[in-house]
């Protein structure tokens, strides 16, 4: 097993001059003196103490700062660390976000909104972020993994909870031995070392120091079966990303997506009962879809107990110049919403979100450059959550509500549920929340029936409920580190879990099994599950 580390995946250098340091010393003083700070506050910090050729950049602030805490020169305190750091948002959520894109490769769909571009996975434009950064790599997981690892350092984030997101085209597609090389080489990434095989990158990874506390891939309804979910869970994914689209089958067929709402509804049953965590895509102003429409097959989301997902996506359908959708739109026969159209579709969607859902997006990041007609708003949930809250209303869902980097006290708490059916039994979504609705942990727990149960073919899970997230908010915090006031620190997911092991005995199961990431399986330990085959357990 070699331990080579990329040059890339260290931390940027952190030497300065003394009159560097002097310099850095007074900024860093500044920024933590008013009671309160923007961004734009740190832009003016920037300009007023520059170095001698020019300003500091934002990540070697950061960096000083770290330095200057570990030898004791400045006392740390996370409120600081937050001024300073770039989009503090991307940990708020209580993990750090990997996304990591599969080279490119054919699709087996022949959708005709989805735009084509030869050096990128099918659906992907090459000057997409993300995207740009795997070209970069060679679309090489290792190497884009430890980039980013070394990138969100670099600007003050911890990476000891990482969640993986692998996307690209349909991951179901790819050959076999190259899921599972790119996963090992992932993982191989996360501990510094190159392992000889999956399962010991895997074993590693229970104890390095960057543990993956999810796993995310993306996949077509059609390619879901019972191997495939044997397979995922082998490779540690828990969370599945599916490209519903549409849940009206003329616009399905009208579109070429060349899977039914049936095929989704299968899919969903299936990943929920071994399980999964459940990420739908949702695209609204396909071809032969309006506003009125839309909002029908919206709430069928949620009223269908077929699909009801965890999470959601939602793509308003861009026309692209790389897109066959293009020729629709020159003969008239298609036609892009307006800006204000999409703004009321899209408020009155999230308005009518459950409480258990968290909406992820509400646009695609695709560049202005590609878009034949329609919006390019970059802001659109901005813009979007705006128009709510000027017409007296508010979304529900889990990212209106989270409680991000806000302190909070146990007494303060309050532990609800809510229970919805679904096609394979019975979901209960445990919360603890402020008094002012503020989302601050949460629990998914499944109560499958037995036929939904046998339907995965994994004996290990019959007679088992299943806890299929355990999530807490609030910045991440570093493994090991004491946060007062911090909600990851605050004992609530071990709250959560026991809650949810007496409504599994109250319900009649006699065992309770967790979809748990492999950096996670610590963290279960502590609470009395063991490691199965594919799963961890607890006899109730």
């Amino acid at each position: 097993m070699s331990t080579r580390t990329p040059e890339w995946y260290h931390k940027r250098s952190t030497t300065f001059t003394a009159d560097e340091e002097a310099q850095l010393l007074r900024l860093i003083e500044a920024a933590a003196a008013p009671p309160t700070f923007t961004p734009d506050d740190f832009a003016r910090l920037l300009r007023r103490f520059p170095r001698a050729n020019g300003q500091f950049a934002k990540d070697q602030v950061v960096a000083a700062y770290q330095r200057f805490c570990a030898e004791g020169r400045l006392r740390f305190d996370r409120e600081v660390l937050r001024r300073l750091q770039m989009k503090p948002v991307r940990t708020q959520s209580g993990v750090a976000t990997v996304t990591v894109l599969t080279k490119p490769f054919p699709c087996p769909g022949e959708c005709i909104f989805c735009p084509t571009d030869v050096r990128m996975p099918k659906s992907y434009l090459h000057d997409e972020p993300g995207a740009a950064r795997a070209e970069a790599h060679y679309f090489d997981p290792y190497a884009t993994t430890a980039s980013r690892l070394r990138a969100l350092e670099n600007i003050g984030h911890p990476t000891d909870k990482v969640e993986l997101l692998i996307l690209g085209g349909t991951w179901s597609y790819y050959p076999l031995d190259y899921q599972e090389w790119f996963i090992k080489r992932c993982f191989d990434a996360l501990n510094g070392v190159e392992a000889q095989s999956l399962e010991e990158a895997q074993r590693l990874n229970e104890t390095a120091a960057r543990r993956n506390v999810g796993l995310v891939i993306e996949t077509r309804p059609d390619y879901v079966d019972a191997a495939e979910i044997r397979r995922l869970r082998r490779y540690g994914v828990t969370k599945v990303q599916l490209g519903a689209q549409s849940l009206d089958d003329h616009i399905l067929d009208l579109n070429r997506r060349g899977h039914t709402v049936e095929q989704t509804r299968q899919a969903v049953t299936l990943l929920r009962a071994a399980g999964f965590k459940l990420h739908l895509h949702w695209m609204p102003n396909l071809l032969g879809a309006t506003p009125e429409s839309d909002r029908a097959d919206y709430a069928r989301l949620w009223d269908d107990p077929g699909l009801r997902p965890d999470e959601l996506k939602i793509y308003p359908c861009s026309l692209v110049r790389e897109a066959e959708l293009v020729q629709w739109w020159e003969r008239g026969e298609y036609r892009p919403y307006t800006d204000a159209e999409l703004i009321d579709l899209l408020a009155d969607c999230m308005a009518a979100t459950p409480r258990y859902v968290r909406i992820n997006r509400v646009i695609r990041d695709i560049p202005a450059g590609h878009v034949v007609a329609g919006s390019t708003l970059s802001n659109l949930r901005e813009v979007v959550e705006r128009r709510l809250r000027e017409t007296g209303r508010a979304s529900q869902d889990i990212r209106w509500r989270e409680v991000r980097g806000k302190k909070v006290e146990m007494g303060d708490l309050r532990l609800k549920t809510e229970d919805y059916e679904t096609r394979g039994g019975r979901e209960v979504f445990l919360s603890f929340e402020t008094s002012d609705d503020r989302l601050v942990a949460f629990l998914r727990l499944s109560l499958p029936t037995p036929e939904a149960t046998a339907s995965t073919g994994l004996a290990e899970l019959q007679g088992a409920a299943l806890i299929r997230e355990v999530h807490v908010y609030g910045p991440v915090v570093r493994l090991g580190d004491s946060a007062r006031g911090e909600a990851q620190h605050l004992g609530l997911g071990a709250h959560l879990i026991l809650e949810a092991e007496s409504r599994a005995r109250a319900a009649g199961y006699g065992r309770l099994a967790v979809i748990a990431a492999i950096g996670t399986r610590g963290y279960y330990r502590k609470h009395g599950f063991e490691v199965g085959e594919l799963y961890m357990h607890k006899a109730l």
